[in-house]
């Protein structure tokens, strides 16, 4: 699980797609944010829960649990990392759009008994948005985003999206049945010099995930709604 509290940007090293595009192996430079990354170790890139595989073996585990370079038995001991993608995610995600030298929002699982700072977050991407429209609200930049129109439902203004794996508040949401269906969100300075968002632009394309707490609401009243119709035959 995570928060959507980015933790830094990582840098894509490389992107290794197989001939038929069902799979792609994504490297990406993450500096001491994974130093102690274990093999297997779930971190989420732009808002997508990927598992890592380590670039670099460590040394055999010392006495004392760590190995020469001082990183645990099971870390990395490098700066990088790779992760496995399949299909499905190149598919419903912006990971199969990645390239060299682009930028990515890095966050690590969240520990149990570490600090709840945003919302959850799942890492299970629901949707491609796009952003359309900046404007400067002095001091801020309110950011407006397109959504696919079924994801519509499960925001309220007020209420918290993912959006780059990045937990925002929503300060608008469109109407129902509006087309196309869009959002809001206000971006502080420390967010825009945090994330992608400082130097994202109109067009670009967004990993959204919506409150997992709504769909599980929606989820809930249509098993309630089946039972009382079924009750009322």
């Amino acid at each position: 699980m995570f928060t959507g509290i980015i933790e830094s940007l990582g840098t894509v090293t490389g992107v290794e797609l197989r001939a038929d595009g069902g799979f792609a192996l994504l490297t990406v430079e993450a500096g001491l944010l994974v130093a102690d990354l274990p093999r297997g170790g779930s971190l989420a890139v732009n808002g997508v829960c990927l598992t890592a595989v380590p670039d670099t073996a460590p040394e055999p585990a010392g006495p004392d649990g760590t190995d020469s370079s001082g990183v645990g038995s099971g870390g990395t001991g490098s700066g990088t990392f790779s992760a496995e993608v399949i299909g499905e995610t190149l598919e419903r995600t912006t990971l199969g759009r990645l390239a060299v030298s682009d930028r990515v929002n890095l966050e690590r699982c969240m520990p149990a008994g570490g600090r709840f700072d945003g919302h959850v977050v799942q890492g299970h991407v629901d949707g491609v948005g796009t952003i359309s429209r900046f404007d400067d609200a002095g001091g801020w930049v309110r950011m407006r985003v397109d959504l696919p129109a079924d994801l519509a439902r499960y925001t309220a203004e007020k209420g918290s999206i993912a959006l780059d794996g990045t937990s925002l508040t929503l300060t608008a949401v469109s109407e129902p049945g509006e087309s196309p269906a869009w959002i809001e969100v206000g971006l502080i300075p420390a967010t825009l010099e945090q994330t992608g968002f400082g130097t994202a632009t109109v067009g670009r394309p967004v990993n959204v995930e919506v409150d997992v707490l709504a769909k599980y609401a929606e989820r809930l009243l249509g098993f309630t709604a089946a039972r009382t119709e079924g009750a009322a035959r």
